[in-house]
């Protein structure tokens, strides 16, 4: 497994909206793979990789969650809304990095009741001055996101970004083990997933795929008093049933489970009651897609320290690979 790779993936700055520096990333690592390679108006980028059959459109998503700057105090402080699911405990305390490398510390006003931190009670402190010290680095508009290093620790992985650039690595990954794909197929890199899986609806508009795949994470409940769902970390790849944006077709759920079974993949199944996929937008394209998920077991997601395991991660790889050189 490549995991400068995936450091460096999950590394990249790459809110909601300005996906730029990660398309960069993934085209220089996959554009002698594909026949073409390009990005649409939404943000999107779009890998094709021709082939006989029917079409088939995976997706990953490149955005993460973050902050935008919306007021900049005399004091220099900034005020902030987010970008995504953010929580006010999760950012307590917590470091965020500008694309411009410059450091903001996430706080709250003094509180009687630790219980009432929200985020209108919060700002970053990036050490300035005053407004005009603070206008040097940051501007209003500016995004912001969790700043911490990826980590490889034993056979877990550790990072911002899990979600979802861990989905885009399977992708990548899978691309380069394919020798015999089933499908034409469109590796889609999706922009604005975390404010509405955007960038999957107008892709599925344009390619108009026969079937759609999509990765991403999901809950790992394993965690001391989890609430009790099928996935967990080590439990091999994740085969969706349902999610809050779709109910998955039958028709990839039983494919990806007879992949798994005879290419002796280890594979759990997952259920996630809130949040959604790439293929909630994609499965509701025109006329409907059979769409399935492949989903990696993630604990502490939307935090700057998501974890998932390295063997999950190769499950899901060598899963993607066969259920593409498998025909329907």
């Amino acid at each position: 497994m490549n995991k400068e790779l995936l450091k460096k993936l999950c590394a990249v700055n790459g809110v909601s909206g300005h996906e730029g520096p990660v398309i960069d990333v993934i085209r220089d690592e996959i554009k002698d793979l594909v026949d073409s390679c390009t990005v649409d108006a939404m943000g999107n980028l779009i890998a094709h990789k021709k082939g006989a059959g029917k079409k088939m459109m995976l997706a990953g998503h490149m955005d993460q969650i973050g902050l935008m700057i919306t007021f900049i105090s005399d004091e220099g402080f900034l005020h902030f809304g987010t970008i995504g699911g953010m929580s006010p405990t999760i950012c307590y305390g917590t470091r965020f990095v500008f694309p411009n490398g410059t450091i903001g510390v996430c706080y709250t006003e003094r509180l009687d009741d630790p219980k009432a931190i929200t985020f209108d009670k919060m700002y970053l402190d990036i050490g300035a001055k005053d407004k005009e010290d603070a206008e040097k680095y940051v501007k209003i508009g500016d995004v912001c996101t969790f700043a911490a290093e990826p980590t490889v620790n034993g056979g877990a992985f550790i990072s911002p970004a899990i979600d979802d650039r861990m989905g885009c690595f399977i992708m990548i990954e899978a691309l380069k083990k394919l020798k015999n794909p089933a499908y034409d197929l469109y590796f889609v890199f999706t922009s604005q997933e975390e404010v509405g899986l955007r960038g999957a609806k107008t892709a599925a508009f344009a390619i108009e795929p026969d079937y759609g795949l999509s990765f991403d994470v999901t809950i790992s409940a394993d965690t001391p008093k989890s609430r009790k769902f099928p996935s967990k970390m080590y439990g091999g790849a994740a085969i969706k049933l349902k999610d809050a944006s779709l109910l998955c077709h039958p028709t990839m759920i039983n494919h990806l489970e007879k992949c798994a079974k005879d290419a002796n993949i280890k594979y759990q199944f997952e259920i996630l009651e809130a949040g959604g996929t790439d293929s909630g937008a994609i499965h509701v394209n025109k006329g409907g897609v059979p769409s399935g998920v492949i989903s990696i077991a993630s604990r502490y997601i939307h935090s700057p320290n998501e974890m998932c395991a390295l063997s999950d991660v190769e499950d899901c790889i060598n899963l993607t690979v066969k259920a593409l050189e498998t025909a329907i």
